[in-house]
């Protein structure tokens, strides 16, 4: 199939759910000719990954399906990040399913576990933690560990956050984890670099996806805004651009992170929020 990633192959974890980030980034990078593996949870394991918030089998296989309409070829690989076997296991099935592995997004994680300072328990933070940095450590092994005797470069993109790089109230864990991904990915972008492996974030801002429209709820009731609606009008106010994020905007930075046009960039965070966040 012709396009930029023809004859490659990607796995994007947390790419279970419609309208999330996950599926949007994984149709952009099939579009474009890349053999994708979808990969989520699967099904809930603990209370920390509630049915609602997480990629199941059966929609797991739907996205595949549809992938598949653009001409490649895609698979799906339940996958726990939390888990280091499970990791290195999804990155076994790219090669076996589709002959290598050339792109990696980490972008699994939580951010729907919002308490107030004192009202988080030490199983809530260890939850985010787990899967939004040590998820991302997991698979940027993973990838690094088949890239580097595959001898052909690679690319791994972390989907971090505008938290990554400002302090957020009621995100302290998922704060901590996207600020944990800047230093994560500088570290092994130096590593990694000597085997033309770049490694990146991309930080958006608020999305509407699944999730950020329970962000949307509750947030609109923390900041005792009369309405969503309202929320959202205030949010869309203080952005340059003068609206929210789409998972459009996310997958389109993470191709161009993939491709020969960013060889030469790594050990990056990218803000993808409309100017929200100037740096």
């Amino acid at each position: 199939m012709a396009g930029r990633f023809a004859g490659k192959t990607a796995v994007v974890t947390g790419s279970g759910r419609r309208g999330g980030l996950g599926e949007a980034i994984a149709r952009r990078l099939a579009q474009e000719g890349a053999a994708v593996v979808v990969s989520d949870i699967g099904r809930s394991v603990d209370p920390s990954t509630p049915a609602g918030m997480i990629g199941g089998t059966e929609e797991m296989e739907a996205i595949a399906a549809d992938l598949r309409q653009y001409g490649g070829s895609a698979s799906i690989r339940p996958c726990d990040v939390r888990r280091w076997e499970e990791v290195r296991a999804l990155a076994d099935h790219a090669v076996e399913a589709h002959g290598s592995l050339d792109i990696w997004v980490n972008n699994a994680g939580i951010g729907y576990i919002m308490k107030p300072l004192m009202e988080v328990r030490p199983e809530d933070w260890s939850a985010v933690i787990d899967v939004n940095l040590t998820g991302c450590f997991f698979g940027l092994k993973a990838a690094a560990e088949v890239m580097i005797p595959q001898g052909r470069g690679g690319r791994i993109v972390n989907i971090a956050s505008q938290a990554a790089k400002s302090g957020f109230p009621h995100a302290q864990a998922y704060t901590a984890s996207k600020h944990g991904l800047v230093g994560l990915t500088r570290s092994a972008a130096i590593e990694l670099g000597a085997h033309q492996i770049t490694v990146n974030n991309v930080c958006p801002n608020h999305v509407t996806t699944g999730l950020g429209a329970w962000q949307n709820e509750y947030f609109a009731k923390v900041t005792g805004a009369a309405s969503v609606e309202a929320y959202l009008a205030a949010m869309a106010a203080r952005i340059p651009l003068g609206r929210a994020g789409k998972p459009e905007d996310t997958a389109d930075a993470v191709a161009f992170l993939c491709s020969d046009e960013a060889k030469y960039i790594t050990a990056e965070s990218m803000n993808v929020s409309g100017g929200e966040e100037p740096h």
